[in-house]
């Protein structure tokens, strides 16, 4: 079996030929699963037929579905796994992680300094001696069992032929080993090899960055896919990025926002993707002449594109002034004028309410209504907020960043967002894992922490507020339509007939795993647009 830290490409077969107009056009069946349509009547079947990439069959005979063939298709036995469809991501920052310097390896399911080195220990095999292995952001030092980065000579353990990176957050603290010691000339570098948050942090990844080429970010954007795949996220709906500086200001949430597409593009052109990026446009303007998103809006399209990449929304920024203000109040007029859908960003407990009232005011002068505008995280909101947004037509999207972000203080049973109390509020909820800087792209980390209320640590920190692990899944796949807009509400989400052929057939049971296990969570086949992009253990 393959680790689940380790981007592993040697997973990934050879698709371009599979490639149609610039989309996965694959014939498969899947038969013999307990198959989760996620549909309107949350159906199980037992077969699933994808024709030229889309659903042509969804029940449980299999003649039946070979009947919609002309050429024999391929037929995959799922030997009872359960299958689901494609997960949707709804928020997060994979365009961010694809431009990562160094070999990026993810330390989601790492419990100990010995799960780090072990994980390390794996990456290296399939990386160049003498290159980077990075892990910057996506984290948290208190869910080791020692509650702290690993130390040079812990690093150099694992990693004697690759210089390493490992950073905290945005901006650190962060730790290195021998050779990468060597590498970060002017950095001031403990004898432990750790290095202090801000602007050592930022110096330390600033060099990183000044060595990557293209064709590194390109070699990073596979990677980053091969990883989400091997979860079971098949679509991703991207939130930007702060604008870089090229200083050491700069932390892990810092890109060019003019290139960083470039090697996700490329990747697309070279027909090379194993997934679907759905694209928002962050801008920070502090003035009311709002440039950035004046020029987006004058120069970008809306949901311009393939079934495979696609331009989304602005946000999860607009402006500086974020949570409301005389920007604000501009930048979202001008949303609205163009028609676009917007997205905000909530964390505090009061940035919802002044959003919410600058939405209201909006309203009253021109309908907002119709736009599918969104709140994202809001960890605190009340019912009375939630309300005031429903009947606005606007939703919601949760992540669990609260699942790492509660590791830094005493626990509490307030850590939010409120699931229950939106789940049955009716309001249009979805969920991201918000990954990779202070949250965790796996979205079954999401779903333990969803459904048990418990943090990184095993502390219930958000009491009263679990939903079912079928309500979590719908999150993650019909709920997540709305958020997408049109075409991609009806094509992706849930497998039904005339729906993009995306399946994911996992490891073990989601409905019946014993909590922990859950976290732990993979893909073992997946499936996108009827081609397999992933594939372990017996389906290999």
């Amino acid at each position: 079996m393959v680790n689940p830290e380790r981007a592993d490409t040697s997973n990934v077969p050879d698709i371009r030929h599979q490639y149609n107009e610039g989309s996965l056009r694959g014939n498969i069946i899947l038969c013999n699963g307990r198959i989760y349509t996620m549909d309107a009547t949350n159906q199980v079947i037992s077969v699933v037929a994808v024709r030229d990439g889309k659903i042509v069959y969804v029940g449980d005979d299999e003649e039946h579905a070979r009947s919609h063939f002309l050429r024999a298709p391929r037929v995959i036995d799922l030997q009872g796994h359960i299958a689901i469809p494609g997960l949707v991501d709804c928020h997060n920052h994979i365009v961010l992680f694809g431009n990562r310097p160094g070999h990026h390896t993810p330390l989601e399911n790492a419990y100990s300094i010995a799960d780090v080195q072990e994980t390390y220990r794996e990456r290296s095999r399939a990386v160049p001696d003498g290159q980077f292995i990075t892990t910057i952001g996506g984290f948290h030092p208190g869910q080791f069992r020692e509650g702290r980065l690993p130390t040079l000579a812990e690093l150099d353990e694992a990693l004697p032929k690759h210089p390493a990176f490992v950073s905290f957050g945005f901006t650190g603290p962060a730790a290195t080993n021998t050779l990468g010691k060597a590498f970060f000339t002017g950095v001031a570098i403990g004898a432990d090899g750790s290095i202090a948050g801000g602007e050592e942090n930022g110096k330390a990844l600033l060099a990183l960055r000044q060595q990557l080429t293209f064709d590194d970010r390109k070699r990073g954007v596979r990677d980053a896919m091969a990883y989400a795949v091997s979860l079971g996220v098949t679509t991703h709906l991207d939130q930007g990025a702060f604008p870089a500086t090229n200083t050491p200001a700069d932390g892990s949430g810092h890109e060019d926002n003019n290139t960083m597409h470039l090697p996700f593009l490329s990747v697309y052109n070279d027909r090379d993707a194993t997934l679907r990026l759905r694209i928002n446009f962050l801008t920070l303007d502090a003035t009311a002449d709002t440039p950035t998103l004046t020029a987006r809006l004058q120069n970008a399209f809306k949901f311009f594109g393939n079934d495979m990449v696609r331009t989304g929304s602005m946000g999860e920024f607009v402006t500086l002034d974020y949570a409301g203000g005389p920007v604000f109040d501009v930048a979202i007029r001008e949303v609205r004028t163009a028609g676009w859908r917007l997205e905000v960003h909530s964390i505090t407990n009061t940035d919802y309410t002044t959003q919410v009232e600058a939405f209201e005011k909006l309203d009253s002068e021109m309908s907002i209504k119709d736009l599918r505008w969104v709140i994202a995280h809001v960890p605190f909101i009340t019912d009375e907020f939630i309300a005031r947004l429903k009947n606005l037509g606007c939703g919601v999207n949760l992540s669990s960043f609260q699942y790492l972000n509660t590791l830094n203080a005493p626990s509490t049973s307030l850590a939010g967002p409120p699931y229950r109390h939106i789940v049955d509020s009716g309001i249009h909820a979805g969920i991201g894992g918000d990954g990779m800087q202070i949250a965790m792209m796996n979205p079954w980390v999401q779903a333990y922490y969803a459904t048990t209320g418990k943090n990184g640590r095993g502390d219930v920190v958000n009491a009263g507020q679990q939903i079912t692990r079928q309500e979590m899944l719908s999150l993650y796949t019909r709920a997540n339509q709305w958020f997408l807009g049109k075409p991609d509400e009806d094509l992706l989400g849930a497998l039904e007939v005339g729906r993009l052929g995306d399946v994911v057939v996992l490891n073990e049971d989601y409905f019946t795993v014993p909590d922990e296990e859950l976290k732990k969570l993979r893909s073992i086949l997946t499936v996108v647009g009827g081609v397999v992009v992933h594939a372990t253990g017996e389906f290999r």
